[in-house]
């Protein structure tokens, strides 16, 4: 068992002070009817008045609180479920988390755009197994092929330049440990969707697709960014500079983008324009599909609903009891 929200329970505390209160009061209550001194007077003040139905009430009042706090809070229980075996193709997505992809030509930047882009995509591939690189200068896996979409969502979400130390845009260094990261002898048909603004500084990355293509690796490309481009904010608030001072402005290079995936047997499409997510996906439908063991997933059932119900009722019962007697 796990709690959701775990922070929340903190609410509890509402319990103590509501026990100092009325610990309080009712020692100021008893203090002052010794006052006067007079018992006959004391139970002609306190007509009707039940000791007994005052605590039960206060009584139901805490426990309304302490079941509001944990359901709030979201009692969960994990469990492991493995899926029924299903039909899939092997699809791995390629982020670009190089500088550039910082450029705020589109709101609120290229990689924020981007991300959004791939955390909807996973979410609606729910077919496939679905892996996940970032490159820069280099490439690096970050999740292996996998059916279950929080843990790439996770990853997606962290996603940033500093992955990876190696700045620029090698194409070829994606394309080779995608090809690497899938199973080659498989017969499942296999995709690699590259989102990135283009700026490629390795000239052998088209000679890379191609090959990729004849092994049995389909490429598409995913644009991010406008060929007006912008300059390249960074940490301190500046903008990015070359060796020389001068401000570094960045375009998408939608040429490039273009030839890789035609050289990787793909499409291009771009955000911003048209429909890009169908594009994808109405392409990744041409895949191969096979029969294969789905991985167990992590799911956690919440039972937040279970103390609700009765913290409902409690509160009516408690609402129902009069104070007085005889009512």
């Amino acid at each position: 068992m796990r709690f959701e929200n775990p922070d929340l329970l903190h609410l509890l505390w509402v319990l103590a002070l509501q026990a100092v209160m009325l610990l309080a009061y009712w020692q100021w209550r008893t203090r002052t009817l010794r006052q006067l001194g007079s018992p006959q007077l004391e139970e002609r003040l306190l007509v009707g008045f039940s000791k007994s139905r005052f605590w039960i009430k206060n009584g139901l009042f805490a426990m309304v609180a302490i079941l509001i706090a944990i359901a709030i809070a979201n009692p969960q229980k994990m469990a492991r479920e493995t899926p029924p075996p299903k039909a899939s193709a092997d699809v791995l997505i390629a982020l670009d988390v190089s500088r550039s992809m910082l450029a705020n030509d589109v709101t609120p930047s290229r990689l924020a755009q981007a991300k959004i882009f791939v955390e909807t995509l996973v979410k609606s591939l729910r077919s496939e197994r679905v892996g996940f690189i970032v490159f820069a200068g280099d490439a690096f896996p970050q999740a292996p092929l996998t059916n279950d979409p929080d843990v790439l969502l996770l990853f997606i979400k962290n996603a940033a330049p500093d992955a990876v130390n190696d700045q620029g845009t090698n194409f070829t260094a994606a394309i080779e440990l995608a090809q690497r990261m899938l199973p080659a002898e498989s017969e499942t048909g296999r995709a690699l969707i590259i989102i990135s603004d283009g700026e490629n500084h390795t000239p052998e990355a088209l000679k890379t697709a191609q090959k990729a293509k004849e092994e049995g690796l389909t490429i598409h490309v995913v644009g991010v960014g406008t060929v007006g481009g912008s300059s390249i904010p960074v940490a301190t608030g500046n903008l990015l500079r070359d060796y020389s001072g001068q401000v570094v402005r960045t375009r998408l290079d939608a040429t490039v983008l273009r030839d890789v995936a035609k050289a990787g047997g793909g499409i291009y499409t771009q955000l911003g324009e048209g429909n890009p997510l169908n594009d994808i996906k109405t392409a990744l439908t041409q895949l191969r599909r096979t029969t294969v063991e789905q991985q167990a997933v992590t799911t956690f059932h919440s039972y937040f609903r279970w103390l609700i119900l009765p913290a409902l009722l409690l509160l009516i019962i408690e609402q129902l009891i009069w104070w007085r007697k005889g009512q």
